[in-house]
This record gives structure tokens, sequence and C-alpha cells, in this order.
């Protein structure tokens, strides 16, 4: 599908455009191979990305699934367990890689509200012993996307971590949108992240790049996720195009997410108003909302929107996901909402 520039595009944060400061910085690029580490470009992006989790060292990847699967495998082995929620990014959206490339099984956990707690996970927990998996690791996703962008609280985070840490578990977190969490809680990303083991965040969401993501954590598991990631296929050799990118983004985007998250609670105010709509709290940029009330599906009301110039997409039969980011203003925002107080009136 061809999408239109003129279309007000909220199915995701992954569809931004690179800025005309980013286009320039990749024709400027200075590069080299990175697989032999000779790219100056994407050394310069790995060392700010470790800078800015407070990590001793970060890997460029391709792609925030391939960051997690990374991630993951390094705090793992074969025949282990991972705890995560139920709703988790790693669970629904990553084809198995966890069992496919790592051999661990994912131990799901209902929540409410996509946020795990220790008391939520303690029980599961499992040592070494005859008949259990034991537990490899845990992972927190922060924000969590399936439950509306919300955010960890850093007590509930450091708790989790202090408490895994005890019984030898190592915790890894899902922070696709890792800087949106730091801009709802006010708190700078080294402290988030202070306390898990690996960390990995996109810098092609609400960041903007037009693609990679970041893994960060002890030099020691980065340096085996360069192995890995060649394994995977994701040893891009002059990735300095990518990485000149990804440095505006890490160093330039963060300053626009207030406004992204401005427009998500605008859009959300406006639809808890409208008749047989409920929305989920926001928190940042993804606004979900049942529309079951509305007497439509989602994929009637998605398809009706598309005519009007609206991209919106459902999850599932009863929910529809509006995702704000800087390729779409306010008055677009007001004008999708008008949009679809229009289709649910007809």
């Amino acid at each position: 599908m061809s999408v239109s520039p003129n279309w007000i595009d909220l199915r995701s944060d992954t569809v931004t455009r690179p800025t005309a400061a980013m286009r320039q910085a990749m024709f400027e690029a200075e590069v080299g191979d990175d697989v032999y580490g000779e790219d100056p470009t994407v050394n310069r992006l790995e060392q700010r990305a470790a800078e800015i989790t407070g990590k001793e060292a970060a890997l460029f990847v391709p792609t925030g699934t391939m960051g997690n699967t990374i991630g993951l495998k390094v705090l793992t082995q074969h025949g282990q367990e991972v705890i995560c929620d139920s709703r988790a990014h790693l669970l629904d959206w990553e084809l198995s890689m966890l069992a496919w490339f790592s051999g661990c099984l994912v131990r799901a956990v209902p929540t409410d509200h996509g946020v795990l707690t220790w008391d939520d996970i303690k029980s599961l927990v499992k040592p070494v012993g005859p008949h259990s998996a034991p537990t490899g690791a845990i992972e927190i996703e922060n924000t969590h996307n399936m439950a509306g962008g919300r955010v960890y609280p850093q007590a509930v985070i450091d708790d989790i971590c202090d408490r895994a840490h005890e019984r030898s578990v190592p915790v890894h977190m899902d922070g696709a949108r890792l800087f949106n969490a730091a801009e709802a809680a006010g708190l700078p990303v080294k402290r988030i992240v202070a306390k898990v083991d690996t960390v990995m965040f996109c810098l092609s969401k609400a960041l903007g790049a037009p693609a990679g993501s970041m893994l960060a954590g002890p030099r020691r598991l980065i340096d085996e996720g360069r192995l890995l990631r060649k394994r995977l296929g994701g040893g891009m050799r002059q990735s300095g195009v990518l990485a000149a990118a990804g440095l505006l983004a890490l160093e330039e985007s963060p300053k626009g997410l207030a406004a992204d998250h401005a427009n998500a609670r605008e859009i959300a105010g406006r639809l808890a108003k409208m008749d047989g709509v409920r929305v989920n709290p926001v928190e940042t940029n993804i606004v979900i909302f049942d529309v079951s009330g509305t007497g439509g599906t989602s994929g009637e009301i998605s398809a009706a929107l598309k005519q009007r110039g609206v991209l919106m997409n459902g999850v599932g039969e009863k929910m529809l996901r509006a995702v704000t980011h800087y390729d779409v203003t306010a008055q677009q925002c007001s004008t999708a909402v008008d949009a679809l107080e229009e289709v649910l009136k007809s």
C-alpha cells in the first residue's frame, strides 16, 4: 500500500520519516566496515548509547526484535524459562524467537495493566531441580505497548531487579519506547535502567530514525552479543549511514516527546466523551480504546477512517490504537478525531 503524505498516519510511531537533518547526516556519514569494528559513526553511536544508559557497552542492531533476542540469549541457557507479562511484545509479536533461537520457554504472567510486580513473579521463579525448568531471566517492557504505553514505576523496576538478583536471576528490559518512559517519569534514562542487566531501545520508533535499535549491558555480554548479531544476519558492514541518523535521533528527538504525549492526551480526552467508546489510561504516546459499545468492529471503523484519510489500526476486534509521533501535528490529531466522530455518527 502506498501511503499519501497527506494522510494522517496514527498506526504506529514506526511510520516516522527521517528529518532533513537526519538525511543530511546520512549523506555525509563517515563509514567503514562495522563487522571489523571500523565504522567510526557506528562506534560513536554505540559509545553514546552506553553513556546514556550507564552501561559498559552497547551494540547497534537492525531491529528491536533482534535486540531483544540477543539480550535474552546472552542472559539464558537452553531449557530455561523467561518470565514476562502475558501481553509482552516478546511473546506476541516476535515470532517465538525466544524459543527458536534461545531454546527458552516463556512463563507468561497475566496483569491488569501490563506492569509486573515482584509479588506477581516470586512464586514462579524456579531454581535448578529435577522436575521444573529453571528461571533464566525476567523480562519487563517499559513502556508497555499493548497496555497503552504504560510506564513502569521506578520503585517497581528496582524491586524486581533487587529481588531477582538475590536469586541470581538477571533482568532484561524491552525499552523499545524507553525515552517515552523517561519523559513521562521525569527521570533520566540512566536512572530507569540502572539495575536491569540488559536493555534494548529503538531508534526507529518515537525517536524517528529510519532503522535501528540499541542493546546495552555489561561489556562481556555485549561482546558475546556482537557474535550473535552476525549469526542472525545483522552484520551490516557500512552501517554508519544508518547510525548517523540514529545519533541525531538519540540527541535531538527526545526533546519533542512531551508534545507527542500531550497530543495523545488530547485524543484520549475527546474520545472519552464519545458514546460507546472506552479509553484506556494514557501515560505516553499510545491511545488504546474500546469501540465495542459503538456497534462497530475495529476493522469496520479502521476502514471507514481510511476512506477519510486517517490511518489507525485495530488491536483485535474491539480495540483501536492511535500512536502519536513527530510526523503528526496537534491539528492533524484533532482532524483525525473529527473523522472518527463522523464515522461513529454514521
